[in-house]
């Protein structure tokens, strides 16, 4: 990604060893999407209250309905910012409500706000972003649903037992589902400086199962839409990764878990595998913030898996980071004993 590290942090996400048999991003890479996304810049700030025009005129002259619904997710990504109020709002309300029914009454009372935001001034959260991704894609014929659970973030279920706390889409081309995410591709929300940065991160758009799973988990699980599901407890203590990774192909990490314990001056082997072609040009590690970087040399060890070793010289808990050309890739807590 291209965020700062307090900005990209909020798309990161767990690992999981499997393959998707449902749906992958490769089933349009021969589609090319420029036609609809100079559609979708044709209507900045349109009105919301004819859901129906707006539908017509992002996909009238878009011959597949791959087409038509890139249209709709570039215009929704592009016109419609997080409301950073409401988002934390609605986040400290629901982490303090443990009871399912006080959650359902603060459901139904904060969506009232949330879709007269969306329709008044284009701001709106999560929910707003798919119950706008899934009107517009009905209006196109688009079979859409809206999916909710858990969004693995830096500051949202690292561990723990979990809170659902995002919103997601499902389309349907021909008889295959697949997945999105307008909401983390329109941009994110900067916590330090309390803010929503827009910048669109294609990342999320009908990205593989097996990849999006690492930082979405449905509270139906059918929605994974793979045949082997990992567990929620499993979504929740896995490394957390970014986007940027994706390109790559990663499909094993080790170590497994989030948080892991060492002995001081003992190496620490950081291992992955990549079943893209794409090589990773430069390796480099962040320490508990620092802005010297450590220099990492990216090998294969004798299980064909790459690595990256480092050697933990002071006691204590350390957050580390790990780049991939620049780019947040990895990271883990490391307590040294």
């Amino acid at each position: 990604m291209d965020f700062n590290m307090r900005t990209s942090l909020l798309f990161s996400a767990v690992l999981f060893c499997t393959t998707s048999l449902y749906a992958q991003v490769e089933d349009f890479s021969g589609v090319d999407f420029k036609k609809a996304d100079s559609i979708a810049g044709l209507y900045p700030g349109h009105a919301l209250s004819d859901l129906k025009l707006l539908s017509d005129k992002l996909t009238t002259t878009l011959s597949t309905d791959v087409e038509k619904f890139r249209a709709i997710y570039r215009w929704v990504c592009n016109n419609i910012d997080n409301d950073y109020t409401l988002y934390s709002r609605n986040k400290h309300k629901r982490e303090k409500l443990k009871d399912a029914d006080e959650l359902k009454k603060w459901n139904t009372k904060i969506s009232v706000k949330v879709f007269q935001t969306l329709l008044e001034k284009h701001r709106t959260v999560c929910t707003g972003y798919a119950y706008l991704v899934k009107e517009l894609a009905h209006h196109a014929r688009i079979p859409a649903e809206i999916i909710d659970g858990y969004g693995r973030t830096a500051v949202s279920n690292i561990g723990g037992a979990g809170i659902p706390n995002h919103t997601w889409n499902a389309v349907r081309f021909g008889n295959k589902w697949y997945l999105c995410d307008a909401t983390w591709s329109s941009g994110a929300i900067d916590i330090d400086k309390g803010v929503f940065v827009k910048t669109y991160n294609d990342s999320y758009f009908l990205l593989e199962p097996s990849l999006f799973i690492r930082n979405h988990y449905p509270l139906d699980t059918a929605w994974i839409l793979m045949d082997h599901k990992p567990t929620l407890e499993t979504f929740l203590h896995r490394p957390l990764i970014y986007s940027a990774i994706f390109p790559f192909k990663i499909d094993q990490l080790f170590p497994d878990t989030f948080a892991i314990t060492t002995p001081r001056r003992q190496p620490v082997a950081f291992r992955f595998t990549k079943q893209s072609a794409r090589p990773v040009e430069n390796v480099e590690l962040i320490i508990d913030g620092r802005t010297e970087t450590v220099k990492a040399g990216l090998y294969k060890d004798v299980d064909g898996l790459y690595c990256i070793d480092h050697t933990f010289r002071s006691k204590g808990k350390h957050v580390v980071h790990i780049l991939f050309d620049g780019n947040h890739a990895f990271t883990y807590t490391v307590k040294v004993i």
